[in-house]
Formats: C-alpha cells, sequence, structure tokens
C-alpha cells in the first residue's frame, strides 16, 4: 500500500505502525529504508526475516536531529562533531561506539552503531513524529538492488506493506559511511560525499580501513557481493565493450538479449546488432548515482541475461558509484 508522504494523515499512521512494533516503507535522500523503532527488538527482527538479512549484519539508525546521537552513541569524537555539523542532515553515516543495551538488535550485536540524519522531508516528518530512532536498510531483498521509488518497494517486498511515497530518490545511492571508533576518521564505504569533502569538513586524513590493523566494524553495504540485479553485470572498458558488441548476432528474436550501460561507445542506432539494450549512461557522477538502481531494475523487468557496463573515470566523484558497480558485479 502506497501513501502520499505529504499527507500528515500518512505520517501519523507510520509512527502509529512503527509504535505498535511493525515495519513500513519509508524515503530518503539516498534510498528507500525498510523501518521500524531502532529500540524494539523484535520489530527489528521482523527486517531481517523480511529481507532475509544475516541478524548479525548490522543496520543504521536514523534520527531526526544531531541531539539524538547521545541516545545511541557513548561518546562523539571531535571529528566526528564536525561532521555532524558539515553534513547532517544528509547522505553521511557515522559509525560510533554504542551504548550498552541500546538497540542492541539492530546493532547487529556489536559494541558500536551507524547513525545518519535524512534530509528528506518525508523522512524527517516520520522522525520528528515518531520522535525517536528508526532502524532502515534498504528496501529490498538482501545483497538485490535499493529501490529509488515507492513503486520499486511494493514490487519487491509486497502490497501489504505500508509505504510513504516521497517521489525519487534525489541521491539515489546509499551514504556515505565513515568509522568513529578508531580514534581516527576510516571510511567504510563512499558514497556521494567525495574524500577531500569529508577530509575538509572534519580537519583530518579519511584512512581506508586497510590502513589500520584493528578490524573494522561491520557495516551495511559493504559485503563483497551487494546492490546485485537478477542480470549478470559485467564492467568493460570502452574498447571490450564495444568489441563485446560487435560479436553479438544481429537478432531480434534473442530470449534474453544483452543490456550496455555506457558513455563513450555508439548509441542503438550505430550498435549492429538488434539484440541489445542501450541506456546512455550521463556523464556526471551525480547523475549517475541518481539513476543507476533505477536502470538495473529497467533491464532486469526486460529480461536481459546480462548487463554491461562501461568502466567509469578513475576519479573520486565516481568512488561511490563504483562501489556500486564493483559489488553488483561479484556473484554471490
Amino acid at each position: 500500500m502506497i501513501y502520499s508522504g505529504t499527507d500528515p494523515a500518512a505520517i501519523a499512521e507510520a509512527a502509529r505502525l512503527i509504535r505498535s512494533g511493525e515495519l513500513i516503507g519509508l524515503p530518503t535522500e539516498t534510498v528507500y529504508g525498510l523501518g521500524a523503532d531502532a529500540s524494539n527488538d523484535a520489530a527489528v527482527a521482523l527486517i531481517f526475516a523480511a529481507k532475509g538479512r544475516p541478524t548479525n549484519h548490522p543496520l543504521i539508525v536514523h534520527i531526526a536531529e544531531a541531539q539524538q546521537v547521545l541516545d545511541y552513541a557513548s561518546s562523539v569524537p571531535p571529528f566526528a562533531a564536525r561532521l555532524i555539523a558539515a553534513f547532517w542532515p544528509g547522505p553521511l553515516t557515522l559509525i560510533l561506539s554504542r551504548k550498552p543495551g541500546v538497540a542492541t538488535a539492530a546493532a547487529g550485536g556489536q559494541d558500536s552503531i551507524g547513525l545518519r540524519c535524512p534530509s528528506h522531508p518525508v523522512a524527517q516528518a516520520l522522525l520528528k513524529t515518531y520522535r525517536t530512532g528508526v532502524a532502515g536498510p534498504s528496501a529490498n531483498r538482501f545483497g538485490r538492488v535499493s529501490p529509488t521509488t515507492a513503486a520499486h518497494v511494493a514490487d519487491e517486498l509486497g502490497d501489504a506493506l505500508f509505504v510513504l511515497d516521497g517521489g525519487p530518490c534525489d541521491v539515489g545511492i546509499e551514504s556515505t559511511i565513515v568509522d568513529c571508533t578508531r580514534g581516527h576518521p576510516v571510511l567504510l564505504r563512499p558514497g556521494v560525499l567525495t574524500r577531500a569533502q569529508l577530509e575538509a569538513a572534519c580537519g583530518e586524513p579519511v584512512l581506508d580501513t586497510e590502513a589500520l590493523s584493528s578490524n573494522a566494524p561491520r557495516a551495511s553495504g559493504t559485503l563483497a557481493s551487494h546492490y546485485a540485479p537478477n542480470a549478470k553485470v559485467r564492467l568493460m572498458d570502452k574498447a571490450e565493450l564495444q568489441k563485446a558488441v560487435a560479436a553479438l548476432p544481429n537478432s531480434t528474436t534473442t530470449a534474453a538479449p544483452v543490456a550496455v550501460y555506457a558513455y563513450s561507445i555508439p548509441g542503438p542506432h550505430t550498435v549492429s546488432s538488434a539484440s541489445v539494450l542501450y541506456r546512455a549512461m550521463p556523464l556526471q557522477a551525480s547523475q549517475v548515482a541518481h539513476e543507476l538502481f533505477a536502470v538495473l531494475r529497467d533491464f532486469d523487468a526486460q529480461g536481459v541475461a546480462q548487463i554491461w557496463v562501461e568502466a567509469l573515470p578513475a576519479t573520486t566523484e565516481w568512488d561511490g558509484v563504483r562501489d556500486r558497480l564493483t559489488r553488483a558485479a561479484v556473484q554471490p
């Protein structure tokens, strides 16, 4: 069931459902989430069950404002406070040391907790109405393509789920995740925020987890295989992609054609094979992030067996999209 996120009655009903221990779908600026009361371990267990997600794979807790951080975190390092001031509300998740006994199930049993303050107005309206944290992983089956519209959520999890419709997600890929539990900011998952932006805000280098000898906390969306459509994703450079397309048979009877998502190879009017579904990739990383998951879902809906994607530019603004595509290309 999809309800308008601009309807106060729908917001109130969503808050009531969460308070009753039920699940809802909600929009954020990154992707749509599957929400439950972060402090209700039984409700959080329903999230894991609905997604088919391992219970030791932690969830991100969404809060309405920065003041709620200390409801869940035992401490906030100065560099984390600077990141909060710079990017909240927004697409940044911080991993912080967790208060004992708080949101244990949502944290996957770890002594750390992932916190985010989303900027989407519908998410903000819900969180301010409910007045406590909402655990909200992406509203899809575990490891699959994240939803960026309310219709995606209903298609994935069924019409019985109460879903607040906030329109297509502006960002389109999940939040950047920075671990703040090891004395230095450590990038666990790239997003639309670049390393340079993070470093400028927090005033010190943002490390890769490989640079530290201590183990990183588990975090959402960091498994090798993730964000995967049903079709097999292959990443190719321009020359490899052109050669592969040229080698395809010119047939209109292919039951499961190949889809191509590329920014520099010729469009369909110059591709010799009629068995290719072609989609032009935008030239800006933010535009690709915005549409990426919708494109993958659309190709799946058209029954393709493979999705061939042109390798992305090797610049930092593409790190978030590159991360999602790299993980999508790993076969589980």
